[in-house]
């Protein structure tokens, strides 16, 4: 069975370091036996169809191939088409799309652990605001004034979640949902 796949990389070809060119990228993924590898951003989203296997497998064997070709660790998270569609449809927030530069997910390795997120008190933080998923792998923000001036998001980090993490703002996560149904 062949399966439609996300890999979003973390914190590559920000600033000038951890250069990781799409299309060596896309190369490197059809390396690894993935079809159909289409990028999006330079900031590492990539599409691919292969065989029906376990994300977070998936994401292991393209963060080792990566550190080999390029020399330094990136962490990788993979969703399935489905599971980003889920991930989108269940965004708290009404009408993201009104402002989708303004909203965010948190993409999780694992489960977020809730009690550090619990103490943090959201009316210091307001209007900036974040909602966990059900299931804890996706956390949704809303930074009405950006995500650059936001006091709340700095505290929404891999350390407080105990889990690897990669934020994408609305735009982003909606273009390549559209990209998994091309």
């Amino acid at each position: 069975m062949t399966t439609t796949y996300v890999a979003l990389l973390r914190g590559i070809n920000v600033g000038g370091n951890k250069k990781v060119p799409m299309a060596e990228l896309r190369e490197l993924l059809g390396g690894l036996g993935l079809d159909g590898v289409r990028t999006l951003l330079q900031s590492g989203n990539a599409v691919f169809t292969g065989a029906d296997r376990d994300p977070a497998e998936l994401a292991a064997a393209i963060g080792r191939a990566l550190e080999d070709r390029f020399g330094f660790p990136v962490t990788v998270m993979v969703r399935t088409a489905a599971e980003l569609r889920a991930a989108a449809e269940a965004n708290p927030f009404p009408d993201p799309a009104s402002d989708p530069a303004k909203y965010t997910v948190t993409f999780l390795s694992a489960p977020a652990d809730p009690e550090p997120l619990d103490a943090i008190d959201p009316s210091s933080y307001a209007p900036d605001e974040y909602r966990l998923a059900a299931g804890g792998r996706e956390l949704y923000g809303r930074f009405p004034n950006g995500l650059g001036r936001s006091r709340l998001s700095p505290l929404l980090d891999r350390r407080r979640l105990g889990a690897e993490a990669t934020t994408r703002n609305w735009n982003t996560v909606t273009k390549l949902l559209a990209m998994t149904e091309d």
